[in-house]
């Protein structure tokens, strides 16, 4: 007969999987679901913020105060992150696309990071006056001063002023323009060499504006066809956002 069978040994009654093993993938599945999430999340995030490449779309009012003026500008039509926000600036810079004079969105993209299109742009730096005179009001005390040789007229009902070596612009050279009510138009230029191209901010001029603002503006040579309707839309574009 055969004898009674031998007892189980204790490696042979535990579980395959025992229950603190059980509990260990738990925590490691449940650990690597929340990272899924957070990858995919964060990845999104800052997919957008790539994307955006310090550009916002964002269209609500920032109420920004200037010396004495306060301004109400859109938030994407604000040029740097940091300046997006209300309160006490000493400047704000602004971006925006010509003839529309908007601020940056998906739609007009490629005019903000297609170096190709950014003369399709207008940039502007709004600050506190430091100077009584703005830059028409420069022409005769200072510019007029530096000119040399005889001015020449040029396109777009402009005349060209070289400027002397020593007047410290160096190859800048100015344009003037007559308007019949009010000072004569003035905007200094680096214009391109033979061969050369435009670049997307070339040509700068500057306005006073409200109680004690200086408006620069920048845009490209290649505008200046449109030089009236870019200083107009400009005045025009700062004065409906002062705070009355």
């Amino acid at each position: 007969m055969a004898g009674p069978a031998p007892a189980p040994s204790v490696a042979e009654e535990a579980p395959l999987v025992s229950s603190r093993f059980l509990y260990r993938m738990t925590a490691v599945i449940a650990v690597l679901v929340v990272l899924t999430v957070a990858i995919g999340v964060g990845g999104q995030w800052f997919g957008q913020r790539i994307a955006l490449a310090g550009h916002t779309d964002g269209i609500e009012e920032l109420l920004i105060q200037i010396g004495q003026d306060k301004l109400s500008l859109p938030a994407n039509t604000i040029r740097f992150r940091d300046q997006r926000q209300s309160g006490v600036a000493e400047r704000v810079d602004l971006y925006l696309t010509w003839p529309e004079l908007k601020g940056y969105s998906a739609e007009m993209r490629p005019r903000f990071d297609d170096i190709a299109q950014s003369s399709a742009l207008i940039f502007l730096q709004l600050s506190q006056s430091t100077m009584s005179r703005d830059m028409s009001g420069r022409l005769e005390p200072i510019y007029s001063k530096l000119f040399e040789g005889g001015p020449q007229p040029v396109n777009f009902g402009l005349t060209l002023h070289r400027l002397r070596p020593d007047s410290g612009y160096g190859n800048e050279i100015v344009l003037t323009a007559s308007r019949p009510d009010a000072p004569d138009y003035v905007v200094r230029c680096l214009l391109p060499g033979p061969g050369g191209k435009p670049t997307s901010g070339d040509c700068q001029r500057d306005i006073h504006i409200g109680q004690d603002l200086t408006v620069l503006y920048r845009f490209s040579s290649a505008l200046l066809k449109d030089w009236q309707h870019i200083d107009a839309a400009v005045r025009l574009f700062v004065e409906t956002r002062l705070a009355k």
